[in-house]
């Protein structure tokens, strides 16, 4: 590779805790730690970095966490929450990458940067919520949280889970502070959670929305504008799956931008899941001509080598 190449690394929030787990911060920073493997290598080999991590999980508790204290202090709207947990998940990433890349001999900075997302004000998704957040609520719940206006739907695994608005990004705001700091060999940790959602408005400026992006669309739309020449999607998944969680499952190794399209009209990916990730993957693949893979946290090593994951491409070579 040239010493230029950029490579934009989107990392699972439920990768950092998953489901089944306390998700104490001592987990969170362990599974942390366990998912730096291929940005080492990757470091290593001389790319240029740029990294954005989900909060699904997170920022869900958070929510909960303002729930429970509403009666002694103020709740912090959503918008806030992506920013706080852009912060604090960022730091846990930022630390570990750094040890990380002192045991590896390498002397590379790291830094977070507080993303803004521009989407559209009157973005349709904003009033019909899709985007998964939070852990599973156990079903004796999950009426009390409708009878409060709280969207609850259940995810591809079965579980019921809280649902917010999530626009599409537009653009990243502070896409040209991230562009130099990358060009200058930082390693950047960038639209964490998706980054804060904002939009302008004529008379104030810029403000914020209570909604969340999704990472994986936030990730293409910063890897598109920052020319980078590689994707890569970590979760929790090994792959692209054809009738996923079913005896007959299948897992695609590649997957052509044609039959991406064909297979998400079909819901083959499943709304609040998969589908993003392919989506995101496949836009910016069709954008800019890269490599975009989807693969999960123990094989991002292999998959920067071509072994792992599900390659989305063009066209069949």
């Amino acid at each position: 590779m040239n010493a230029s190449e950029t490579a934009v690394i989107a990392l699972g929030g439920n990768a950092l805790s998953p489901a089944g787990e306390h998700c104490t911060i001592a987990e969170q920073f362990a599974h942390t730690r366990e998912s730096l493997g291929a940005i080492v290598d990757l470091a290593l080999d001389g790319w240029d970095l740029c990294l954005v991590h989900g909060n699904g999980p997170q920022v869900g508790d958070e929510l909960v966490r303002n729930e429970l204290a509403r009666e002694e202090v103020s709740p912090l709207p959503l918008g806030v929450l992506v920013a706080a947990t852009a912060g604090w998940i960022g730091y846990m990433i930022q630390q570990s990458l750094e040890n990380a890349l002192r045991l590896a001999g390498s002397d590379r900075d790291v830094a977070t940067v507080i993303t803004q997302i521009r989407v559209a004000p009157n973005d349709p998704a904003l009033s019909a919520p899709t985007k998964f957040i939070g852990h599973g609520i156990p079903e004796a719940r999950v009426q009390a949280l409708l009878d409060r206006g709280i969207a609850v739907k259940k995810d591809a695994r079965g579980r019921f889970r809280r649902v917010v608005g999530s626009p599409a990004p537009v653009a990243v705001h502070e896409v040209g502070v991230i562009r130099r700091l990358v060009r200058s060999g930082t390693i950047v940790i960038a639209g964490g959670g998706g980054g804060a959602p904002i939009y302008y408005d004529g008379a104030r400026g810029w403000e914020g929305v209570d909604a969340v992006v999704d990472k994986d669309l936030a990730a293409a739309v910063l890897a598109r504008d920052l020319g980078a020449s590689l994707l890569m999607i970590l979760t929790d998944v090994d792959g692209v799956y054809l009738d996923y969680g079913k005896p007959q499952q299948r897992m695609l190794e590649t997957l052509t931008l044609t039959d991406a399209a064909r297979l998400d009209a079909a819901g083959a990916f499943g709304a609040g899941s998969m589908a993003p990730k392919v989506r995101a993957a496949a836009d910016f693949v069709r954008h800019t001509g890269g490599r975009a893979i989807i693969t999960e946290l123990a094989r991002g090593r292999e998959a920067v080598r071509g072994a792992a994951g599900t390659t989305i491409i063009a066209e069949n070579a």
